[in-house]
């Protein structure tokens, strides 16, 4: 007799065996996959920080999925008062329904809070049938947003090979576009800027040695160069910028010491330095084969700074260690004048109300083709060579 399937959502990581989540796949470095912001040790870190939790508006409400005794699946998921910090963006939905007298918070969020980068949602234990576990997350958030009473479920930069479950159990497929700088085998940044044309090439070689002016110098720390001497600096450039920039600044102090306990190899910041101390840095995250950049700050300005310590610093580490891609966050299309190129992010999103549903439909037809036709024109306009760009691993180009 097969084991009972069952579904269950906890309020907490620290109600989470560590090791169980291991092995889910994407969670650890042991496994296929691996993607920090998925790991127990990021998601925890963000719940025990006072980061994400009920009172900002980040409720845990983690779905479990288990055969018998045994964890199969799990959708780290949040009951969301609002729609800050997700970067997939649904303002707009929640006035209308509430205009036409619906509530539309609280809403169900899967995804990694404050993190806009692509990864499982659907997580699948390693060696179970991905297809078959997937449909039953999928069919068991749909379950779970009826039964909660809630107005919708949300998995924000999903990877495109869970849609199918999510689609065949009522989700709507949402697109938008990012930046990411694509490995072709390059052996340094010379032989990639080799691929742009002359005036591209020229433009940020000149840029790459305008940042380094008036006595800047560049370090790379990652693992037990993460002091709390540098987490000290680097809080201070997050909330100065942050502060400007978005008015309060998500991650807190606790935040950062503990991924710098719990994680400090999957951490590279890259620090800028002047007259002997850091007026700048960036943090990034290294996963199997992507280096996922986050966010940067500053307590000093000068030319270029922030294209050579978000972007080009970030290319060359990826370079240095082989990795396939880098992840530069959302939104941006300055990156691409610094070879970064458009990649289609995807998310899927669930309506109970079925007259909102149909107009979320209708709007997402619609979206989903400008965001094509945008991502087809921002193509022809890389900083490569015309006609010469490498194909990415897995793609062919006509000719």
């Amino acid at each position: 007799m097969a084991d009972e399937v069952t579904i269950r959502i906890v309020g907490s990581f620290l109600e989470i065996d560590p090791t169980e989540w291991a092995l889910l796949s994407g969670t650890s470095r042991s496994g296929e996959g691996y993607n920090p912001f998925i790991s127990h040790a990021f998601l925890s870190a963000l719940e025990q920080s006072g980061s994400a939790h009920a009172e900002t508006g980040w409720l845990a409400h983690h779905l479990l999925l288990s055969e018998g005794e045994k964890l199969i699946g799990a959708v780290p998921c949040y009951l969301k008062s609002h729609s800050q910090g997700e970067y997939v963006f649904d303002h707009g939905w929640a006035d209308a329904y509430q205009r036409a007298g619906g509530r539309y918070y609280p809403k169900l969020q899967a995804s990694v809070p404050f993190t806009p980068a692509t990864g499982p949602r659907l997580l699948v234990r390693q060696g179970e049938d991905r297809a078959r576990v997937q449909a039953l997350l999928a069919q068991g958030l749909q379950q779970i947003t009826i039964e909660l009473g809630v107005s919708s479920s949300h998995l924000t930069f999903l990877q495109e090979q869970e849609l199918p479950a999510l689609e065949e159990a009522g989700f709507l497929h949402r697109t938008d576009q990012q930046f990411h700088f694509i490995n072709r085998g390059y052996a340094d940044h010379e032989a990639f800027l080799g691929e742009l044309s002359s005036s591209k090439r020229k433009n940020l070689r000149k840029e790459r040695r305008a940042a380094l002016e008036n006595g800047v110098s560049i370090d790379w720390l990652t693992g037990k160069d993460l002091t709390d001497e540098i987490w000290d600096h680097f809080f201070h450039f997050y909330m100065d910028t942050g502060s400007r920039k978005w008015g309060r600044p998500y991650l807190t102090r606790s935040f950062y010491a503990l991924i710098g306990e719990t994680m400090p190899d999957d951490i590279l910041l890259v620090m800028a330095k002047r007259d002997g101390r850091y007026v700048a840095g960036a943090i990034n995250f290294i996963g199997a084969d992507a280096l996922y950049g986050r966010h940067w700050g500053c307590i000093e300005d000068h030319p270029f700074l922030h294209f050579e310590v978000c972007y080009h610093q970030a290319i060359d580490f990826a370079l240095a260690h082989g990795l396939s891609r880098v992840e530069a966050g959302a939104q941006g299309e300055h990156k691409l004048a610094r070879g970064y190129e458009p990649v289609t992010t995807h998310s899927a999103h669930f309506i109970a109300h079925q007259g909102l549903r149909r107009a979320v439909a209708n709007y997402l037809d619609q979206e989903r083709q400008e965001v094509a036709q945008i991502g087809a024109y921002l193509e022809g306009h890389t900083p490569f060579r015309k006609g010469e760009r490498p194909s990415r691993p897995g793609e062919e180009i006509d000719g």
